[in-house]
């Protein structure tokens, strides 16, 4: 029969399983085709084609879940197990396992925004990563001479910034990256910017900032690639994005952050009268210092000029105490010379009597003597082992089986199994023997057995 065939019989209707379904599709798929869920996500899986698996639930059913990789792509967040949302989409069949499902085309958190739930959970990643430790943060320099702007060349910032910078320190060069500060494009526009600053420009500074708006206005900055570009930056990042109150990833992963485009400007570049004015006052002390400095050697030296005396009276003084050293070193050289020769003579005597030609003497006495008695002792033990090697031999000849044979005994053994005859009951008549005697031995048989009365 072929699929989708049915047919009546006396029962009724009957269906195939594919008929069935397709049936089930059809009704389910076009009373469902545009629904709201509220649910909570579990089973959430990515596997490797990029599309969304997951099943929402409540305390009484669930029902399976599919977001397709093109619609799940513009998410601005990651879904995750436990996480309540808002899903539209539309019912699904899939007919080669008969199960229905819902085929999502938007996700939404319950109780926060989107966006302000991937702001969190993209914040928190490169927390992890270190992407915000201050450790990592570069020092931006003093009064830097050439800054880099990357900023809309049309928006507000970078007229705020500009005014700033003229008014403070009009000689510090400012480069403009034109780039897009808003929409889909933004973040890969800002990220390609901070490459060629680093790549192309020669500056001190880069500056990334926009003026105010919502958070899906300043979503741009709040990017990870946008992040990981400021990170690896070489060059000092200064992020100053939207209002004092507004936040962005940006900021948190910049060398410095500033509450606006302006307070950026003030931050970076200190006010030129106010470092003259500081020049000339550090200028003044000096000055001062230097006179004051002056003044006080002066009069150091008027008194040091007072004290000094007539310099050939004290090098006299120090002629005549030098010969008095010079003597007292003569004296103790004599005294020295003698006390060490007169050790020397002590230790000549000791020598003499501790002399090595009579201790060899002496030693080779009494090797010669020790060797004497060595000698006697080895030759009177030699005789003792020689007289009980004798008296051994002596033994063993009397306790010898041989000894015993030649005295007229003798051994008989069974043939073939050579085993010792000791009783006349272990052969018979007609058996072979080995009788072993004194010297030699006879192979014979036997004729008969007495045995032991």
């Amino acid at each position: 029969m072929c699929p989708g065939f049915l047919f009546e019989n006396q029962k009724g209707k009957i269906y195939t399983v594919s008929r069935l379904t397709e049936e089930i599709k059809e009704l389910l798929e076009g009373t469902f085709d545009f629904i709201w869920v509220e649910g909570e996500i579990s089973n959430f899986r990515i596997p490797t084609s990029g599309h969304y698996y997951m099943a929402l639930k409540d305390e009484r059913a669930q029902i399976r879940a599919i977001m397709f990789r093109p619609q799940a792509r513009y998410l601005k967040f990651t879904p995750e197990d436990g996480m309540r949302v808002i899903a539209q989409g539309r019912i699904g069949v899939y007919e080669p396992r008969g199960e229905y499902q819902i085929i999502l085309d938007y996700l939404e958190p319950l109780g926060v925004g989107a966006l302000a739930l991937a702001f969190e959970q993209l914040k928190k990643k490169l927390a992890a990563q270190g992407i915000f430790d201050e450790k990592v943060k570069k020092p931006l320099p003093f009064l830097p001479q050439k800054v880099a702007v990357i900023t809309s060349p049309t928006g507000a910032a970078i007229r705020d910034f500009l005014k700033i910078i003229h008014r403070r320190f009009a000689n510090i060069e400012i480069i403009i990256v034109p780039v897009k500060v808003q929409g889909d494009q933004a973040a890969a526009e800002i990220v390609e910017a901070i490459e060629i600053v680093n790549r192309e420009l020669d500056v001190d500074v880069i500056v990334l900032t926009r003026g105010g708006g919502s958070l899906e206005d300043l979503w741009a900055f709040n990017e990870e690639k946008v992040a990981l570009a400021i990170r690896a930056s070489k060059v000092p990042v200064v992020s100053a994005v939207g209002h004092e109150i507004d936040t962005t990833i940006s900021d948190l992963a910049a060398d410095l952050r500033a509450p606006t485009p302006s307070a950026a400007a003030e931050i970076l570049v200190v006010e030129k009268e106010s470092l003259k004015n500081r020049i000339g006052q550090l200028g003044s002390r000096l000055e001062m210092s230097l006179r004051s400095s002056l003044v006080n050697n002066n009069q150091k030296l008027s008194a040091f000029s007072k004290r000094l005396k007539d310099p050939r009276k004290r090098l006299a003084d120090l002629w005549i105490h030098l010969d008095e050293l010079n003597a007292r070193l003569l004296r103790r050289m004599e005294l020295e010379i003698k006390e060490r020769k007169r050790n020397l003579d002590a230790e000549e005597r000791a020598l003499v009597l501790h002399s090595p030609a009579k201790v060899i003497i002496n030693l080779s006495q009494k090797i010669a003597f020790q060797k004497r008695s060595l000698i006697l002792s080895i030759t009177r033990r030699l005789r003792e082992f020689k007289m009980g090697l004798s008296l051994l031999e002596e033994k063993i000849k009397d306790i010898s089986p041989f000894s015993i044979l030649k005295r007229g005994y003798s051994i008989t053994r069974k043939i073939p199994e050579n085993i010792v005859v000791r009783a006349a009951s272990q052969v018979s008549k007609g058996e072979q023997v080995s009788v072993t005697l004194g010297e030699g031995s006879l192979e014979c048989q036997i004729r008969k057995v007495v045995p032991d009365s």
